[in-house]
């Protein structure tokens, strides 16, 4: 994208800044902290310049609740579905999305349907449950604490509130303890299982999950949202055929818009798109299902697979480097995008008190990433630990040797405690460490 992408987006013929000098001065401000910062946020990453355009697009301006089809005892016929008129674009535009979808996470399209109209990763598992559960039936999901996202069951979500939630966890070494997910499942005998996790290092099994379901006769519901790239990269274990249906977001690891898509047998799809809309939604945001169809048609380039292998060598290599300067890393390493440090047990040396002191000091010297949960934790909004991740800064074409750049500036950063000097030092040092890679934004 370049670097006044903002001054090329027309409004009544005229710029953003014509039209409104404050917003484009944000604007700016925001492209001038992407370009000076280092962005590990595992959440997080940069779109190219034609999935952006494509959010500039003229969908924007279009409604069209309802789907390009419609459903016929159980399957879907070639009729516009649409409440408003002058949709063909957007039904072509959509059927286009679903498709290469479908190409992107399947092996054997036919057998499954997907819906690209959640409008982010938390409405689309909740909609996913509640397609298939009815108020008060049991589903269980991964803790919070250990790394769940809070749709999987945490006791703010509505999803607690709807569902009666059974919460497993991780065993003392930091890993998923199938055993002990297994035995909760008799215990609770749940009519859904969802596995996945927004802040969980490790390789997860799902063919072992699917064993746990069908024990219990649950349908079991994948949550990628996080290594969905690495998955239909061929770099992670897919969750199908073993999963009933799958859930992700679109941006992250799959470098696409910030959106939600649902995966799931073609048994399944009629109640999916019927909890999405009219359930839960009204119209789809077009421009974003645009972006996705590009974003989608990026990720079945056979360049796709080896930027996501490039996103976990850089994770091993910079994990490997804060492990040996006296980090405490949740799961001893990362076999994904994603590392989470417990800096409260770190080695003294570059220990902080709290999740939030070290992430605070990390953006003073650049460096953007998040606080977060570990296990054992009793306050999220005061955790222990802080989670990194390599996508966005893979984009920019780093690879292992800017990895071990990365861990050298973390190191001084957590040894410097709270020394703003050093902060505004290494900040410098990160803003002329960003300027080779900028081209890769444009």
């Amino acid at each position: 994208m370049t670097a006044l992408v903002y001054e090329k987006l027309i409004c009544n013929n005229k710029t953003v800044s014509e039209v409104d000098v404050d917003v484009a001065e944000i604007l700016e401000k925001e492209r001038k902290r992407q370009s000076e910062t280092i962005c590990l946020i595992p959440s997080e990453n940069y779109v190219s310049s034609a999935v952006a355009a494509a959010l500039a697009s003229p969908f924007t301006n279009k409604y069209s609740e309802g789907y390009p089809y419609l459903w016929k005892n159980g399957e879907r016929e070639a009729k516009n579905g649409r409440y408003y008129q002058g949709q063909e674009c957007t039904n072509q535009i959509e059927v286009l999305a679903i498709e290469r979808a479908l190409t992107l996470f399947t092996d054997t399209p036919s057998l499954y349907h997907a819906n690209v109209q959640p409008l982010s990763g938390a409405p689309a598992n909740l909609a996913v449950l509640s397609a298939l559960l009815s108020p008060g039936d049991t589903f269980m999901g991964l803790s919070l604490d250990d790394g769940g996202h809070l749709t999987h069951g945490h006791k703010v979500s509505i999803t607690s509130k709807l569902y009666r939630a059974e919460q497993y966890h991780l065993n003392a070494e930091g890993s998923l303890d199938y055993d002990a997910i297994y035995e909760l499942a008799q215990k609770t005998n749940p009519k859904l299982i969802i596995c996945g996790a927004t802040a969980y290092p490790l390789t997860i099994d799902f063919k072992k999950f699917g064993e746990i379901a069908k024990s219990v006769n649950a349908l079991l519901m994948a949550d990628i949202a996080h290594i969905a790239g690495l998955c239909v990269a061929g770099v992670h274990p897919h969750p199908f055929p073993h999963a009933d249906v799958v859930t992700s977001t679109t941006h992250k690891s799959l470098c696409g818009p910030r959106s939600g898509i649902i995966i799931c047998k073609k048994e399944l799809g009629q109640k999916i798109d019927t909890a999405v809309f009219p359930g839960l939604q009204g119209g789809p945001h077009m421009n974003v299902v645009a972006a996705m169809a590009v974003a989608f048609k990026e990720a079945l380039e056979p360049s796709f697979k080896d930027y996501a292998q490039q996103i976990v060598k850089n994770a091993k290599v910079l994990a490997e480097a804060l492990k040996v300067a006296g980090f405490r890393l949740i799961g001893g390493k990362t076999e994904n995008h994603l590392i989470l440090i417990d800096v409260v047990n770190s080695q003294k040396d570059v220990s902080s008190s709290n999740g939030n002191e070290y992430a605070a000091n990390l953006e003073e010297g650049g460096i953007i990433a998040n606080k977060n949960a570990i296990p054992g934790d009793a306050k999220p909004w005061v955790p222990s630990g802080v989670r990194i991740g390599t996508p966005a800064v893979t984009s920019l074409g780093m690879k292992e040797k800017e990895m071990e750049q990365l861990a050298s500036f973390m190191i001084e950063i957590a040894k410097a405690k709270g020394n703003k000097d050093i902060f505004r030092k290494i900040r410098i040092q990160v803003k002329e460490f960003m300027q080779p890679f900028l081209k890769n934004r444009e």
